[in-house]
């Protein structure tokens, strides 16, 4: 229950100035989606959207939610129904996501270069029996605004990590980390007619060769990187992967950074009570990178410089991480986890667009828009939005 001097009056314009924050079309989602579709007595998206983010946004459980909602007279529900809306909510949960990456400006385009970065974050159901979801998410540079997210189950058939998840089109150059650096993966690239820089790890070289037959040995290239700042470049095969040709580019670390990785590899092997060979220890020193990018148009340090830009894509699934708690994934059906999924992914992106709103934009904490801020037409929503919640969003 809202305490304090909070009154009814400050919560009702909290919601109002919330709701408009999201597309312009919101409403007309919740429709086109389905979400509305079987609900017997209120249709409203306001008040779907109200009792949804209490569950979402709050933390709370199903039961303890509709119980706010009956106290604060937003609806009347079970939690099998609240669970059900869930369900039928994703498609409509899933756009406004899509919308508002939108809104951050996103330029895709099948003809000029484009500079993508593509990630993903695992996200666990709790319980010890609970599955795991991977979400893909690609950016492009440097204006680091989406173009692309999905949500796949990691366990089954397609589930492995791989650029095939991803869009590509002509002439988009991709950055992607070690995980991606498959064969099938980088055939799908190319025959999208993409280019792809991934890093590389002592057992991403079983892959190469220098010419058929005849495997590249990378820590003998690596090694014979001394100097700090010095690019060795070598062209090698992509073994089992016809017609596929492109570049190793090396680069030595600071002693600091290399002390560094040294360090994350012992707590690794500590965790996992392994031991990691003289061999793999040797690679801590250096940066080596697989690319197709084209060598008349991208120098070997160009290519290095570009793929130090790959660890935004991870600043942005850590801020989402913590700013919806991906982590806390209830255990349901796949169809209600995709739909809680989506849910907390709103709530992280309204909250970064209210904070980028309040930081750069107007001092009065919202945008003037006739159609998002629209007075509500019956007296019913009205008297519904004065109500007390039991959120304070």
């Amino acid at each position: 229950m809202i305490r304090g001097t909070v009154t009814k009056a400050a919560v009702s314009e909290d919601w109002k100035v919330l709701f408009s924050f999201l597309p312009e079309n919101w409403k007309q989602l919740a429709a086109d989606t389905g979400a509305l579709k079987g609900l017997r007595k209120d249709k409203s998206p306001e008040t779907l959207l109200r009792i949804l983010l209490i569950y979402l946004g709050c933390g709370h459980s199903l039961r303890e939610t509709v119980v706010r909602a009956r106290q604060s007279k937003i609806a009347e529900l079970s939690d099998v129904a609240l669970l059900k809306r869930l369900r039928k909510s994703q498609n409509w949960l899933y756009e406004l996501c899509r919308a508002l990456f939108q809104e951050n400006g996103i330029v895709v385009s099948d003809t000029a270069q484009q500079m993508y970065v593509f990630g993903t974050t695992v996200v666990n159901e709790s319980g010890k029996t609970g599955s795991q979801w991977r979400l893909y998410y690609s950016m492009t540079l440097p204006s680091f605004a989406c173009n692309f997210f999905k949500l796949m189950s990691t366990r089954g058939k397609g589930s492995a990590e791989t650029l095939e998840h991803f869009p590509v089109h002509p002439g988009d150059y991709i950055l992607a980390d070690r995980g991606y650096f498959t064969a099938k993966g980088l055939e799908h690239v190319a025959k999208a007619g993409g280019y792809v820089t991934v890093r590389l790890n002592a057992a991403g070289t079983l892959h190469l060769e220098e010419k058929p037959g005849t495997p590249f040995n990378l820590l003998s290239a690596v090694e014979s990187i001394t100097c700090i700042g010095e690019v060795g470049e070598w062209h090698v095969n992509m073994k089992g992967a016809p017609g596929i040709t492109g570049r190793v580019c090396v680069l030595r670390k600071t002693e600091e950074a290399a002390r560094y990785t040294l360090r994350c590899m012992d707590q690794d092997a500590r965790r996992k009570n392994e031991k990691h060979q003289e061999s793999i220890r040797g690679f801590a020193h250096h940066v080596a990178v697989f690319t197709t990018f084209p060598s008349e148009m991208f120098l070997g340090s160009d290519v290095l410089e570009w793929y130090r830009l790959r660890w935004q894509v991870e600043l942005v699934l850590k801020r989402f991480n913590s700013l919806a708690q991906f982590g806390h994934l209830p255990k349901s059906d796949e169809e209600s986890s995709k739909a809680w999924f989506y849910g907390k992914l709103l709530v992280a992106l309204l909250t970064e667009k209210i904070i980028r709103h309040a930081q750069t934009t107007s001092p009065w904490g919202y945008g003037i828009s006739a159609s998002s801020l629209e007075r509500l037409s019956t007296q019913s929503e009205r008297d519904d939005l004065s109500n007390e919640t039991a959120c304070g969003v």
